[in-house]
């Protein structure tokens, strides 16, 4: 035994609460603190120390004296025990000693929780909704196919796509201020766009199969719209399976024309009961007081780029028409990166030291999200027969313009895309059959743009505060 034993109970219990709970670096600045060893009389600094290793946990924060006064306060030490325990004249000259003492120790904040976790089983079953009411063609094809059935069908759907962009845009601002003004919303344009796109369709067929199905076609996007906007996927899917059903059979047997032409009525019959039913419970919630209505022009950049969007995809369907089955099933995937991206960013943000160094981060955290997203389609391309490389710099525009909404950054896009999209519908229409170089450089020079635009606008610190 080299040295004196302690006889007393309570300072090896205090030093032990001291060990654990203190940091190391507190750990550390405690045990060069001077011990009190049995027999020596308590000194006024042998006090001060044992206060500054009961409370380094809470001083070594501190980044001035007067936050150890704060705290020495609400300790309720009182000017006696300061001048007579401590040896201090006031309570300022004691927080001074104690923040002398004590290094200096800055804990690491708790982790933050990602506002943007995707949910990737959502952004999955996105993705199968907006591929899988296609199933509908194959099934019902040969029952209004005929002159000028597929323009119609074109004209009513590129209208669809317009309106219903416009339209969700619109629902989602007042979504924002509750469920009962996104009701109204939807309660009213929805159905006006299925009349626009039907009457669309019927004054290019006349009164045909292909006019109908037109109508079905118009109808079933205007009420899938409207549980896309509630977040109904799951309803919506459900809605869909007499058409999967009927899809399914086709390979093995042929279930007839009244099969054929009741199975996607049935299914327009559901979605639309779905769609009211969501629509009416919105609206009969209560109003929120003070609710603001945005304008109208606020949504036509959205609609004008579901229009030019429409117009890319439906000329890459001519040339292959399963290059839109792969862009529709990929808008799942996508939708899992745009939200990927915010939540990157926001962490490269909460990272950053300088604006530069974020702006470095940025656009590595963009060109990583966006070759997640295409390598996949490469040897998608590849097997249905598409050209792969203007199949990859259409998918570029649809990402990044999808991106750049996101962030409230809509005209940019809905006018590259328009351009886009009037060069390569030129092309198709004044020299059929289109090739692939005409698509290939309108699609290029767009996504060359909106990439810059992307690296310009999304690489400030403010865009993502």
């Amino acid at each position: 035994m080299s040295g004196p034993v302690s006889l007393e109970q309570h300072r090896g219990k205090e030093d032990t609460l001291t060990l654990r709970l203190a940091s190391p670096s507190q750990v550390t600045a405690a045990l060069r603190l001077p011990r009190i060893g049995a027999g020596r009389r308590v000194h006024p600094d042998d006090a001060v120390d044992e206060l500054a290793a009961r409370l380094a946990e809470r001083i070594g924060p501190a980044v001035h004296p007067y936050e150890v006064a704060a705290l020495l306060e609400s300790e309720g030490l009182t000017g006696e025990a300061i001048t007579e325990k401590y040896g201090h004249r006031d309570l300022f000259s004691l927080a001074d000693d104690l923040f002398t003492r004590v290094p200096r120790d800055f804990p690491e904040p708790p982790g933050a929780v990602d506002p943007w976790t995707p949910d990737p089983v959502r952004c999955a079953l996105r993705g199968a909704l907006f591929g899988l009411p296609g199933l509908a063609y194959p099934l019902t094809s040969g029952l209004w196919f005929s002159d000028g059935a597929v323009a119609a069908l074109v004209v009513a759907g590129l209208v669809s796509w317009a309106w219903s962009q416009g339209l969700a845009h619109r629902a989602y601002l007042r979504l924002a201020s509750g469920r009962h003004e996104a009701g109204r919303t939807l309660l009213y344009g929805a159905p006006a766009g299925a009349l626009l796109a039907s009457g669309a369709a019927t004054a290019l067929a006349g009164p045909t199969p292909a006019a109908l199905f037109a109508v079905w076609q118009s109808v079933y996007l205007a009420a899938a719209g409207v549980l896309l906007v509630f977040a109904r996927e799951r309803l919506l899917l459900a809605t869909l399976a007499p058409v999967i059903g009927g899809a399914a059979v086709l390979p093995w047997a042929d279930p007839g024309p009244w099969v054929r032409a009741g199975l996607p009525a049935l299914t327009a019959v559901l979605v639309v009961a779905a769609a009211g039913r969501a629509t009416r419970a919105a609206v009969r919630e209560d109003p929120a007081p003070g609710a603001l209505r945005p304008g109208v022009l606020v949504s036509l950049p959205y609609g004008l780029f579901g229009l030019g969007a429409g117009v890319l995809v439906m000329c890459a369907g001519l040339r292959h028409p399963w290059a839109v089955i792969v862009l529709t099933l990929s808008m799942g995937p996508a939708e899992w990166l745009l939200f990927r991206y915010r939540g990157l960013s926001v962490a490269a943000l909460r990272r950053a030291r300088t604006p530069a160094g974020f702006r470095r981060t940025s656009a590595l955290v963009l060109g990583g999200c966006l070759a997640v997203y295409l390598l996949p389609l490469a040897p998608a391309a590849y097997v249905a027969g598409a050209g792969i490389a203007p199949l990859l710099a259409l998918a570029t525009v649809l990402w990044t313009a999808l991106l750049l909404q996101a962030f409230g950054i809509a005209w940019i896009p809905a006018a590259l895309t328009l351009c886009a999209a009037a060069g390569v519908a030129a092309d198709a229409l004044l020299r059929p059959p289109a090739g692939p170089l005409v698509p290939l450089l309108w699609c290029g020079a767009a996504a060359v743009g909106l990439l810059a635009c992307a690296l310009h606008l999304l690489g400030r610190p403010t865009a993502h505060a």
